[in-house]
């Protein structure tokens, strides 16, 4: 696909703010951190994989953790607050999507259910729970929990991403009212197809990259670095009234709704 880029500035006001991201390593991560580090922000990443974590830029600071263990997760908040004196924006991007995944429920192994809801869900609250009582005594803070346009729309043989996804939409809504009178907002962001290392495994297990582009308004799947732009202004004092909602940044996908779906309602 074409390499896009998001037109303008991706500075939001960043300088000396400090930004954990989870499984910042690859894929919208990766694009995250480096947007995040190219507008004067102080990036933390936490992720399990250290090798592609050597392809971050260097002034990056690297954690390796897993979010399924909440000690994991407060050890990466404690890094962010001791380093470097608090934490301002947490990202919540950790996840994971076997193509094994793509199963009828009634197939659906046990272990893999729980590991993706340990990832996708359970990392998610570890984190912000342990960042919420930092920001909390700030007074200020910002969470952005990364969705997924499965969270809104589904399709045959998807019984685990997907809900958890929409979870995940439902706690960026649930934590966004409950701690919006410490003044912390929280939001979610749904992708829609994007170039990564998750989705390309997914196209092989579905279906080629040119079927799925086409489904799409704009004629192709996404880049990272518009997806990181997103957060960036959803992480700003531009979207200061913002919080307790979603963000669908999906090319116009979602607004096809059952159209969309790649089966066919019969054999």
């Amino acid at each position: 696909m074409p390499n896009v880029r998001p037109a303008g500035s991706v500075s939001h006001h960043n300088a000396g703010r400090v930004v954990l991201v989870s499984g910042g390593a690859n894929g919208i991560g990766q694009a995250i951190c480096e947007a995040f580090n190219e507008s004067g922000a102080t990036v933390v990443c936490m992720d399990v994989d250290e090798a592609a974590a050597t392809t971050l830029n260097e002034s990056i600071n690297f954690v390796r953790g897993d979010t399924s263990v909440e000690e994991d997760c407060q050890n990466a908040v404690s890094f962010a607050v001791e380093q470097h004196g608090g934490l301002d924006i947490l990202v919540n991007n950790a996840a994971i999507q076997p193509p094994s995944s793509y199963v009828p429920l009634d197939e659906l192994p046990a272990e893999l259910w729980d590991r993706m809801l340990a990832i996708n869900l359970s990392g998610y609250t570890f984190l912000a729970k342990h960042a919420v009582r930092v920001m909390k005594q700030q007074a200020s803070g910002v969470i952005v929990n990364m969705s997924s346009g499965q969270a809104h729309r589904t399709a045959r043989q998807v019984p685990t991403y997907g809900p958890i996804k929409a979870a995940n939409v439902h706690q960026a809504r649930q934590w966004g009212i409950e701690y919006a009178r410490n003044g912390i907002r929280v939001v979610s962001v749904s992708p829609g197809a994007i170039d990564t290392p998750l989705v390309r495994a997914s196209l092989e297990a579905q279906g080629g990259e040119k079927e799925l582009a086409n489904r799409h308004p704009l004629g192709r799947i996404g880049n990272p670095e518009e997806v990181a732009a997103a957060v960036l202004w959803l992480s700003s004092p531009a979207a200061s009234f913002v919080t307790a909602t979603d963000l669908e940044v999906d090319g116009g996908l979602g607004a096809f709704g059952s159209f969309a779906d790649p089966y066919p309602m019969s054999d």
